[in-house]
């Protein structure tokens, strides 16, 4: 049975990178009838960050990505690897008992000054086979005296001139030789294990089929294998994803590029309580999560064929991991507005309503005729990108607009003709329907004509009480929005206004 899992690390916000990532197990797991497993590498403990988590849950709740497992449900917890310290002792006695492992005494400082100085000498200092016999650790007689006075580390014992190999489903077999290796601490010295040791046996014991995750992780595979052959377990299959590239197609998409370019680079805000600083998310700036799951499922996989635009459902039933590309996706910024336009004119009316009078709700606007809110966001949604713009482009529709002074005297010249023509409309309005468009119309024309005024200075006039500005939709559109005591009022406003 395919089993995938998505494992962040709640050490700051969930990146659309690693959204990348959670939607395309999501994606393998559902096209499999598998299961997605969301697990917690919580063991950092000094970059941890309370609110991560939630933002995590909550991002991949608006996009729709609903674990089957996680910390709230199934049979493999617990799901966070704080709390699983209790399974790791075993196999870290089982690694040192056989001699796969060794604890190691240098401090932080002792590696920086080691470094240091191979650095000096044009070298690069790896803790492995060449140089552990040099160090303080339990592999010689002076430094395991000290075993019970210092604190220590434990690496792993990565064995000498062997060649590693590894199968990645993208990349095929790589081979690496184990004295580029560093014998990777595998438990902390505050107790706690590291992401190599701690996701083996979570993976193992969790019986993980399918491991899809970054390339960025793509260096510590080797160690991972050395693992699996240690425990004498089987290793599941990995495919690493190529990365999502900044704008200029040169390095990783990171948060300076999204500052640097003006775009979003998580799902959702986040406040951060250590810099203090506010960024806004893809769904305050008025993204659909389909528009940014669609998007994100086209850096690195492409099905073929013209179809640009898929709905979650779609990209389930469509996605395969033998069309994820090799080569890394460059982020575009005005193709992820364009998906977003696509994906709002896709959106069901009744769907839009909800969306729109939640951000009315917002502005503290409410607006609880639905038949009308519909016909609005017909009318409207075809000039639209965001949801936000749908209200931003009617706004004058829900409350009503201040009226500039200077600008209205500027577009309507003759004071006494502007102020006759709205107390006969008000006038007409008193003993008429207003939505009888039939004598409306004649009732204008014929007043325009009385008046000596071209008909569309009369519309003009009219625009401005209701509207504001000489902008909008029709005309009669907006009579048949607004209601008659709404109507009078806003024409009497301007009226009073050339007194």
């Amino acid at each position: 049975m395919i089993r995938v899992r998505f494992a962040p690390s709640p050490t700051g916000p969930l990146h659309i990178g690693n959204l990348r990532t959670a939607l395309f197990n999501y994606l393998f797991a559902k096209k499999n009838k598998g299961s997605f497993i969301l697990r917690f590498e919580d063991t950092d403990k000094e970059r941890f960050i309370k609110k991560s988590e939630h933002h995590i849950l909550n991002s991949l709740k608006w996009c729709g990505i609903t674990p089957d497992e996680g910390p709230d449900n199934g049979k493999y917890g617990p799901y966070r690897q704080s709390k699983r310290k209790h399974i790791y002792k075993k196999y870290i006695k089982y690694l040192l008992k056989n001699e796969y492992a060794y604890y190691a005494f240098e401090t932080k400082a002792d590696l920086k000054k080691i470094r240091n100085e191979y650095k000096e000498k044009g070298k690069l200092f790896l803790y492995n086979s060449l140089t552990r016999s040099q160090l303080k650790n339990s592999l010689n007689e002076f430094a395991f005296k000290q075993i019970k006075t210092n604190k220590s580390t434990i690496r792993l014992k990565v064995p000498a001139s062997t060649t590693i190999k590894v199968n990645d489903i993208l990349r095929g077999n790589i081979s690496i030789n184990s004295n580029s290796l560093d014998d990777k601490v595998l438990v902390k010295s505050d107790g706690n294990v590291t992401y190599h040791l701690a996701n083996v046996i979570d993976d193992h014991l969790m019986k993980i089929s399918h491991v899809i995750k970054g390339e960025e992780w793509i260096s510590s595979f080797p160690i991972l294998q050395l693992l699996y052959n240690f425990f004498n377990w089987k290793m599941p299959k990995f495919l690493h994803l190529p990365l999502i590239l900044n704008p200029l197609g040169k390095g990783k998409l990171s948060k300076r590029n999204s500052n640097q370019f003006n775009f979003p680079i998580f799902p959702l805000k986040w406040k951060d309580p250590i810099k203090l600083t506010t960024s806004l998310g893809y769904r305050e700036l008025g993204y659909l999560p389909e528009a940014l799951l669609n998007m994100l499922a086209f850096f690195g996989w492409n099905p073929g064929g013209n179809k640009e635009i898929f709905s979650l459902k779609e990209l389930i039933s469509t996605f395969s991991l033998k069309d994820i590309n090799f080569t890394s996706a460059r982020f575009d910024k005005e193709k992820m507005k364009w998906i977003n336009h696509r994906h709002l004119q896709c959106q069901s009316v009744s769907d839009l309503t909800r969306l729109v009078k939640i951000s009315l709700k917002e502005k503290k606007i409410y607006f609880n005729n639905d038949q009308k809110l519909q016909q609005i966001i017909l009318r409207i949604r075809s000039q639209c990108t965001f949801v936000y713009q749908i209200i931003d482009k009617s706004i004058y529709l829900f409350k009503t607009p201040s009226l500039n002074k200077t600008y209205i005297r500027k577009v309507l010249l003759n004071k006494t003709i502007n102020k006759n023509i709205l107390f006969l409309i008000i006038e007409w309005l008193k003993t008429n329907d207003k939505n009888n468009f039939k004598l409306l119309k004649i009732f204008f024309y014929k007043l325009a004509l009385n008046k000596k005024i071209k008909i569309s200075y009369l519309f003009k006039i009219l625009r401005i009480s209701l509207v504001g500005k000489l902008i909008g939709l029709d005309i009669y559109f907006i009579i048949k929005i607004l209601k008659k005591k709404e109507l009078m009022k806003r024409i009497l406003k301007l009226m009073f206004l050339f007194n």
